[in-house]
């Protein structure tokens, strides 16, 4: 599976952003797809996702400000960030669980694109 990332840009504190994720295979071969970020100088962290089973998790701190949303007949992924913060800079990543028959379920990340916030 690839994963195309884009939307990412420079946006004042308290602006908005959405980006996009694109997958190259149909939805129904996913059964996790959502975002990540990695802060300068910190670990990557869930940001939201679809989750299997069909739940949609948000990291806490994110949920009040962020809506994670999806396309099935365009295999798109987006992330709706509003009132954004400088602490929410970073580079944020896609990232799909694919099923396998045999073995663990295969974990595909997009390239990235870099979201910073001035203030």
């Amino acid at each position: 599976v690839q994963l195309q990332a884009s939307g990412g840009g420079l946006v004042q504190a308290g602006g908005s952003l959405r980006l996009s994720c694109a997958a190259s295979r149909s939805f129904v071969a996913i059964y996790d797809m959502g975002w990540y970020r990695q802060a300068p100088g910190k670990q990557r962290e869930l940001v939201a996702t679809f989750a299997s089973g069909g739940a949609t998790l948000y990291a806490d701190s994110m949920k009040d400000r962020f809506t994670i949303s999806r396309d099935n007949a365009k295999n798109t992924v987006y992330l709706q960030m509003s009132t954004l913060k400088l602490e929410d800079t970073g580079v944020y990543y896609c990232r799909a669980i694919v099923p396998r028959t045999y073995g663990p379920a295969a974990v595909y990340w997009g390239q990235g694109t870099q979201v910073t916030v001035s203030s």
